[in-house]
Formats: structure tokens, sequence, C-alpha cells
């Protein structure tokens, strides 16, 4: 049997070749095509090493909006590349032999290809700066809105949503019963009398405010009232009904909260990657109950924690038929690791519960509403 010997100059080599193999630090850039998106999405991925030696990773989505999104621990284990967003989505790639390339896919409810080329800092894309903040409106303000623009949905628009981009309000797919619910902080169950139409035709808002600054959170509702008032001659009066609810509590003394360092004074944040899969940012757990009850749950969600200030945390679940309006929500492909059903998962990843109770809720009880004025 014959034996073949390297010189030592090429065991020192090969060595160094393993070690640099093994060595993703530095810029990886890669593109997605999300479903129905009318161009691909660049992807930057930049990894370093933490103060205790593990990988951390920060993702940026530069045809969007550029802002930095700081990713789970980055693992490299076999060749096999990992890493996570919570409740955003996660990427699992094979890293090639000279750990230039990193073949792919990315899981956010789909599951879509992107691989990434190593690149060096003269052939990285540029990343844009984050847009600048917007200083506050004052507090003192009440604002309207001066320019409204209200159309129609798309017949086969996808999904729904309602934020603010810049100072401009955009809602996409929202009923009037979904924009009271808003608005109002109610459930639509604590929404009687009106017309059919409120919860079945949908509208695509963009309205911008008549008053300097970022509204926060009251401002903003406070002009959406107005709007209602005004385009769709909304009037009504309260009621209080006994009803079936959940009551937000304690499941234990010391809940996985994360407080939020962001500003207070900013927008909160409650974001949907996916059904069951939830990232809250500044946000009280007022309004974390509000979006449950709104977009979620059948019942109105009534916050019983008491507990003050604003919060970061994800939740992801398995939802029932029960949830998100009993739209079809496909099983999951891997039941072995799905995640538990809600009211499992808000006990375990957040240490609050849901509990089925009666009380007594305010209910807006609609006494005149008409189809939008045109434009």
């Amino acid at each position: 049997m014959k034996r073949y010997l390297l010189p030592l100059a090429a065991i020192v080599a090969l060595s160094g070749s393993l070690l640099r193999a093994q060595d993703i630090t530095g810029t990886w850039q890669g593109t997605l095509t999300p479903p129905g998106a009318p161009k691909e999405l660049r992807i930057v991925l930049k990894v370093a090493k933490a103060d205790d030696g593990k990988l951390k990773g920060t993702m940026y989505s530069i045809d969007q909006d550029g802002q930095s999104i700081p990713v789970g621990p980055v693992t490299l284990q076999s060749g096999v590349v990992k890493y996570a967003i919570a409740g955003f989505g996660s990427y699992e790639g094979k890293l090639n032999s000279d750990a230039t390339l990193i073949s792919g896919r990315w899981t956010q409810g789909a599951d879509l290809p992107l691989d990434f080329k190593h690149v060096t800092e003269a052939a990285a894309w540029t990343i844009p700066p984050p847009p600048a903040k917007i200083e506050p409106m004052a507090d003192s303000a009440d604002p309207a809105f001066e320019v409204a623009t209200i159309k129609p949905s798309k017949p086969d628009e996808p999904g729904k949503m309602l934020t603010v981009r810049g100072r401009q309000l955009i809602t996409i797919n929202l009923t009037l019963a979904d924009l009271i619910s808003f608005a109002y902080g109610v459930h639509a169950k604590q929404v009687t009398g009106g017309a059919p139409w409120m919860s079945t035709d949908k509208y695509d808002i963009t309205a911008l405010p008549d008053t300097p600054g970022m509204p926060n959170d009251k401002q903003i509702k406070g002009m959406l009232k107005k709007l209602l008032a005004e385009r769709f001659q909304l009037t009504f009066h309260h009621d209080s009904k006994e009803l079936s609810v959940y009551a937000l509590t304690f499941a234990k003394s010391n809940p996985n909260l994360k407080k939020s360092e962001a500003d207070p004074n900013d927008l909160p944040g409650l974001f949907f990657r996916g059904p069951g899969r939830m990232v809250i940012q500044n946000a009280s757990l007022n309004e974390f109950a509000n979006t449950m009850q709104s977009v979620v749950l059948d019942r109105p969600v009534v916050d019983q924690t008491g507990l003050p200030g604003k919060f970061d945390f994800a939740l992801n679940w398995t939802p029932d038929e029960s949830q998100f309006g009993g739209i079809r929500i496909p099983p999951p492909t891997d039941t072995a690791d799905a995640p538990p059903g809600l009211f499992t998962a808000i006990q375990e990843q957040i240490g609050l519960k849901l509990d089925a109770t009666h009380a007594a809720v305010d209910v807006l009880v609609i006494d005149r509403v008409e189809k939008p004025s045109e434009n």
C-alpha cells in the first residue's frame, strides 16, 4: 500500500484554506423575489464576530427602506449557514468550499430561493441611509387630514394594511368596519347597526395631516375619526353591553417582556409576517390587545394586566379556523416543528394568557353612515 506524503508547506497551506473556508464574516449579497412582487429585492447580509466569539448578523433590504434589521445568532455547522429574524423569517443555506457562495432559501410564509455571494467592500451595493427622522407633532395639536384620497380597493388585492409612511397615513384593502375598529379601539362585535357594505366594501386611503410634524398614535386616530365623520358621514352613540371577551392577564409573575428602548413618542409597530407570526415593537399591552381583537380573534380582548410601558417581543403560533376572520390557512408542512396554538404560545413565549370570560364593554350604535364622498 502506497503512502503519499505532502510537504509541510503544502499541509500548512491546506490547513489555512480549510480555516478560511469556515470564515463567513464580511458582506454577503443576493436577490429575493417575493410572490407577486414586480421586481427583485436586493438583500445585504453583514456578518461579524460578537465579543463572545459567536457570529452576529445585520440584514438590509435596500430596495425597500434600507433600514438595518438585526438577526439572531448566525450559525455555521458542517457547511450549513442558518439565521433567523424573530417573527419575520429564517434562512438556511449551504456554504461552498471556498466560502464565496451560500446557496439557500429564505422562509417567510413562502419558501423562496436566496443565494448570497461574498463580496468586497468595493463591490458591495450601496446601502441607502435610513430616512431622516421627522420631528414629532406638538402634543397639544389637534390635526385633521389636509388631503385625503379614498378609492375602492382592487378586487384581487391580497391582505390588508394600515401604516404611516413619512407623514402619510396609508391603508390598503380595509373596510369601514376595520377603520372604525382601529380608530375607536373596538372589536367588530362592539359595533351594531349600520349597513352590510360596512364589512364588505374595501378601500385604499392616502391622507396627509394639515399640521407639521409626525403625529402620535392618539393624533392619527383622531384624524381618522374626523375623516370617517366627514367622508363617510359616520355618526353613532355609545351603549354598554355584556359580551364574551378574552381577558389578557398574567400567566407568570414575571412575564417575558422586553422594555422597548425606542422613543416612547414613536409610533408603535405591530406587524404580521404571515398568519401566526407577529412582531411587536414599541407597543403597549393595550395596543397589543387591540390588534389581537381587530385582526386575529373572534371577540373583544380586554387588557387586565395593568402593566404600563411599551415593549418589544415576538409571538409565533399555529392559527386555528376561528382566527383571522376564518380565512383558510394551510396547515404547517412539518407538524413536528410547528409552533403551538395561540393560547399555549402566549403563555410559553411572553408569560401572559387569554382567558375566556364575560364583561361589560362599550358598544358603538351606528346612527348614520354613507359610502364615501368623491375625492
